[in-house]
């Protein structure tokens, strides 16, 4: 399908790009797994899998439930979700442009013979070998950079500096069970503010901060599964609810990475 972009995944960053794109006027597609995890959920359209639509900023995402009603969710100039997690909807569809956005660190099954112009997300891929290109997502100079051969610098592990403050950042589940949150993003904690519990375990704030991200209540997590998220910016509440500035960068370079692959089919 000419124009049509398909994305995997609809994370926070996949927002990013599955917004710009959206508003650039291609028809998009995005396809997640059947229980996203999502830390920044109110800019998210993966959470469109529990809600039936999520709104970011002045964009809706709409749940489809088959094929069919996506296709014509899709030519209504909706944007749609559809849960297909090994994406079995590609080759049905054969769109222009695949974006793997899982950011999982590794290739989930993404490679250029899916589309005429297939793009991913940062490490675990080969620009030229897995895809064509690759876009960079480690913070710094290089940021939303395109990559025509190797690969995106490796994971750190370690979150971004805010007010230089790095790892204390992220909360991981101390447990294994069903999270309950206690607390909601956009909540000002103090260190040791127990946000949520997992059983009998508590979940304690990490640091002062505002708690810009917190997975949904009620979800499945394994012990050292990252589950919340602190800016200690307490003057960014905003920001809880709109797309991030590293989404932003990569979003552009993959709008970017479109133009510059189709000069050149």
């Amino acid at each position: 399908m000419e124009n049509l972009v398909i994305v995997r995944g609809g994370g926070d960053i996949a927002t990013g790009t599955i917004y710009k794109l959206y508003k650039s006027g291609f028809k998009v597609l995005v396809l997640e797994i059947e229980h996203p995890s999502a830390i920044r959920r109110h800019v998210a359209f993966s959470e469109a899998v529990y809600e039936g639509v999520q709104k970011v900023e002045d964009v809706t995402c709409i749940l489809s439930h088959s094929l069919e009603e996506a296709i014509s969710f899709l030519d209504e100039g909706k944007l749609v979700m559809f849960v297909d997690e090994e994406g079995n909807a590609i080759e049905t569809l054969k769109p222009e442009i695949v974006v793997d956005a899982i950011l999982a660190k590794k290739n989930m099954g993404t490679n250029q013979s899916m589309a005429p112009i297939t793009i991913a997300l940062g490490p675990g891929f080969e620009a030229g070998v897995d895809v064509d290109i690759v876009i960079e997502t480690q913070r710094g100079h290089n940021l939303g950079r395109l990559i025509e051969k190797g690969s995106a610098i490796p994971n750190t592990g370690i979150p971004g500096l805010i007010k230089g403050y790095g790892k204390e950042r992220v909360i991981h589940s101390p447990a294994k069970g069903v999270l309950h949150n206690i607390n909601k993003i956009g909540d000002i904690v103090k260190k040791g503010d127990v946000i949520a519990t997992i059983g009998d375990v508590k979940v304690e704030a990490s640091m002062d901060g505002l708690l810009r991200g917190l997975i949904r209540d009620g979800y499945p997590v394994t012990k050292g599964f990252k589950i919340a998220d602190i800016d200690p910016r307490l003057e960014e509440y905003d920001n809880c609810f709109t797309i991030s500035d590293k989404a932003r960068c990569i979003a552009g370079g993959v709008l970017e990475a479109i133009l510059y692959r189709r000069g050149k089919l």
